[in-house]
């Protein structure tokens, strides 16, 4: 546990500020242990932040815990942070959302240099097995990463058995969800076919699944760069005005992710679109006109550009009669690609 989240941080200088997302459970509980151990060895500043969503009074209970057992491990600031967890895309996905403006916000607020979360081996087998399950793409079964932005993932080469332990050695008390019981929860329900997949192919399914992940998180990357390129060819002045004759020049694989990182720039949510999305952009494409509602009311239409002035850098010209694909959001002014973002990670969407 110590070496994986010494590793982990092994970039930090002495005073660097490092924050545990702590939940109260086995695992956030085990980071929170093994870096306050860590901080006075290395001459980090670390705290701690425990997000309540509000669901019950039991966890914000637990919450309350959580935050008395970081501070006796010896994390200063620890910070408990109530959030509203209603919003689109299911409980689920709002609580995500909300939990994740909470640590980025807490990021912020103490400069931190890192935001640790507590997702082990385990976590990363589900997520692929979740993908495989609803037929998601590459960036989905590549499964969570490591580290993105100033997130960081120390547990994800440990099985959750680890964590458990380290919990019992310690004599730490963490907070068992139900909601981790509970059937009604895909994620739940996929555990006991995880376990089912080693009795049937033999041990290492977990390790294999998380290694696959690891395998298709470079062709992911790859790909989500690539797409990054082609929106800047089809728009090399930011406009929002996408030359429909550079996109379809490029690989489908790559021009459909580059579509659907439009569409989050403009301000659909990453986690509302899907592949169906993807084709049915693709089909105004080839239609060469036509329009396509999209999540966050936002909405694609093939229009003509009406200046005929050469565009520099396109691969044909954006002038009178060329046609081009635009983004509009319903709810705010219509916005140029200056926004965009890789694919977001499994962690960060439904």
């Amino acid at each position: 546990m110590h070496v994986a989240v010494r590793d982990a941080l092994s970039d930090l200088s002495p005073g660097d500020v490092v924050l545990v997302a702590c939940s109260g459970g086995p695992d956030s509980l085990a980071l929170a242990a093994a870096t306050a151990a860590l901080a006075g060895r290395y001459g980090w500043r670390a705290g701690a932040v425990v997000v309540d969503h509000g669901w019950s009074a039991a966890a914000s209970a637990a919450g309350q815990q959580a935050v008395q057992t970081c501070r006796r491990l010896g994390l200063d600031p620890v910070e408990l942070i109530a959030v509203d967890s209603a919003g689109p895309g299911g409980p689920e996905a709002a609580a995500r959302t909300a939990r994740y403006r909470a640590l980025a916000d807490a990021a912020e607020r103490h400069r931190a240099a890192a935001v640790l979360l507590g997702h082990t081996l385990d976590d990363q087998a589900e997520t692929v097995l979740l993908g495989l399950a609803r037929g998601s793409g590459a960036r989905s079964l590549a499964g969570m990463a490591a580290v993105r932005g100033v997130y960081r993932r120390p547990l994800l080469g440990l099985p959750r058995a680890v964590t458990v332990a380290t919990c019992a050695g310690l004599e730490l008390s963490p907070w068992l969800d139900p909601a981790n019981s509970d059937p009604a929860y895909a994620r739940v329900r996929l555990r006991g076919l995880a376990g089912e997949l080693e009795r049937v192919l033999g041990p290492g399914v977990v390790q294999a699944l998380a290694r696959t992940a690891d395998l298709l998180r470079d062709d992911a990357d790859a790909l989500d760069g690539a797409a990054l390129d082609l929106l800047a060819a089809a728009d090399p002045d930011g406009s929002g005005n996408l030359d429909v004759q550079t996109l379809t020049g490029a690989a489908v694989a790559v021009r459909r992710r580059a579509l659907l990182a439009a569409a989050r720039a403009a301000g659909s949510p990453a986690g509302a679109l899907s592949h169906r999305h993807a084709l049915a952009l693709d089909a105004l494409l080839t239609a060469g006109t036509g329009a396509a509602d999209l999540p966050g009311e936002v909405l694609a239409r093939l229009t003509r550009a009406a200046d005929p002035t050469p565009v520099s850098g396109a691969a044909g010209p954006v002038g009178e009669g060329a046609a081009a694909l635009m983004f509009i959001n319903g709810r705010r002014e219509r916005l140029g690609m200056g926004n965009l973002q890789p694919s977001p990670d499994a962690a960060h969407r439904p």
